[in-house]
C-alpha cells in the first residue's frame, strides 16, 4: 500500500464511512468496561473481545448493503472481494486498553482505491472523540464549538518535538533501542501515548512525531488521510512511500527528514 494520494471527489463515501463508525460505536461502547465482557486469545497470542467481533460485523453487514462491489479487508474476518476499491477496517484499535477499562480505543475505518486510503473516520467513542478526512477535503474533527479543520504543528527543530514513541518493548522487538534513544536524547518531550490516539494528536498538532513497529495496514491505513489532510506525512519507518512494511513513520512534515537523519546516524557503527 503505497500513500501517495490522487485527487477526486469522495463526499459519498466520506459520508458512508462516518454512518459505518456509527454503526461501530453502537456495538463497541456498550461492551467497554462490560463486566461479562468475553476475551480469548488468537493464533499469534494478541487478544481479541467479542466487542471486536461484534463492531466488524455491524460494519460488514453495512457495506455489503450499500456498497456490494468494495472489497474489505478486516483485522478480524479478513480480505474479501475486489481490491480495486477496499475497506480498511480495524473494529477496536486499542483491544489491550479495550479489556483494561482505559479509554485509549478507537474503530478505525479507511477506504483505500488502487491501494492507497482516500478515505478515513477514526472514531474513539469513550472520549466523545471523532476525527475524518477524505484526500482533498481536508481533516477535520468534531468540537463542542462545530466542526474543526486539523493542521499539524508548525515545530521544525528536533530540540522542541513532543513525541510518541508506542512502547519500549516494540522498538526493542525491532532491533531500534539505538534510535529509540537518539530520540529521546534528541527531543523535548518523549511520551507513549498509544495506538491511534498517537495520530490523531498529530494531527491536531498537538505532538509532532508518531513512529512503530510490527503494524499491519489495518493498524494504520486510517490514519494516513487524516494526517495527510492535516499537512503531515506518513511513510515507513526507513522513509519508504509504503505502509507495507510493518513500520511507520508519521510527522509534522517538516521534521520528516531530520528524523530520518536522527535514525541513520543512530545506526551507524
Amino acid at each position: 500500500m503505497t500513500v501517495s494520494p490522487t485527487a477526486t471527489d469522495h463526499a459519498d463515501d466520506l459520508a458512508l464511512a462516518l454512518r459505518l463508525a456509527d454503526a461501530a460505536d453502537a456495538q463497541s461502547l456498550p461492551r467497554f468496561d462490560a463486566a461479562d465482557l468475553q476475551v480469548s486469545l488468537k493464533a499469534d497470542r494478541s487478544h481479541v473481545t467479542d466487542a471486536d467481533l461484534a463492531t466488524e460485523r455491524a460494519i460488514r453487514t453495512l457495506l455489503a448493503e450499500e456498497r456490494p462491489r468494495d472489497g474489505i479487508f478486516g483485522e478480524e474476518f479478513g480480505a474479501e472481494g475486489d481490491t480495486h476499491r477496499q475497506w480498511i477496517i480495524d473494529p477496536i484499535d486499542g483491544t489491550a486498553n479495550f479489556l483494561r477499562g482505559v479509554p485509549l480505543w478507537g474503530t478505525m475505518i479507511a477506504l483505500a482505491i488502487d491501494g492507497i486510503p482516500q478515505v478515513s473516520v477514526v472514531s474513539m467513542p469513550a472520549l466523545g472523540r471523532r476525527w475524518w478526512a477524505a484526500t482533498s477535503h481536508g481533516a477535520w474533527t468534531a468540537t463542542p464549538q462545530g466542526d474543526r479543520r486539523l493542521q499539524v504543528s508548525t515545530v521544525d527543530a528536533l530540540e522542541d518535538a513532543s513525541v510518541s514513541f508506542q512502547s519500549i518493548g516494540q522498538w526493542a522487538d525491532a532491533g531500534r533501542l539505538p534510535e529509540l534513544m537518539a530520540v529521546a536524547d534528541a527531543v523535548w518531550r518523549d511520551r507513549a501515548y498509544g495506538d491511534v490516539y498517537s495520530y490523531m494528536l498529530l494531527a491536531e498538532g498537538r505532538i509532532d512525531m508518531v513512529a512503530e513497529f510490527d503494524v499491519k495496514e489495518y493498524d494504520i491505513a486510517a490514519a494516513v488521510p487524516i494526517v495527510r489532510e492535516a499537512g503531515g506525512r506518513m511513510t515507513a519507518f526507513d522513509g519508504t512511500e509504503t505502509l507495507s512494511a510493518l513500520s511507520t513513520l508519521a510527522t509534522n512534515g517538516a521534521l520528516h527528514a531530520p528524523f530520518l537523519s536522527l535514525f541513520r546516524a543512530a545506526r551507524r557503527p
